[in-house]
């Protein structure tokens, strides 16, 4: 901030060109690990929320003896769940790279 305000920038200016880029950058990838925790822990799309889902998962286990497929249509739902914030990541930190 000092630096631009040498060169003449004003406040405003010295924000939107020099500060906010830097700080986007830094904040990127700890607010979609945020976002994708946030969705793991709440209901996901207001039906199915992880603690369900591991319940029905345990459930379905104690019914049929089969403890891998429950635990894998789990594991694919997760994916399917986080993979799209993680490549949301991806790209805007591609985007605001410098």
């Amino acid at each position: 901030m000092e630096a631009a305000r040498a060169i003449g920038m004003t406040g405003s200016m010295a924000m939107r060109l020099i500060v906010l880029p830097q700080a986007f950058r830094v904040v990127i990838p700890p607010l979609v690990n945020e976002f994708v925790a946030l969705l793991k822990d709440t209901s996901l799309v207001s039906v199915i929320g992880v603690a369900d889902l591991m319940l029905r998962s345990r459930n379905m286990i104690s019914y049929t003896a089969n403890v891998f497929t429950p635990l894998l249509g789990a594991s694919i739902l997760y994916l399917l769940a986080t993979i799209p914030g993680s490549q949301l990541s991806a790209y805007l930190e591609r985007r605001f790279k410098f």
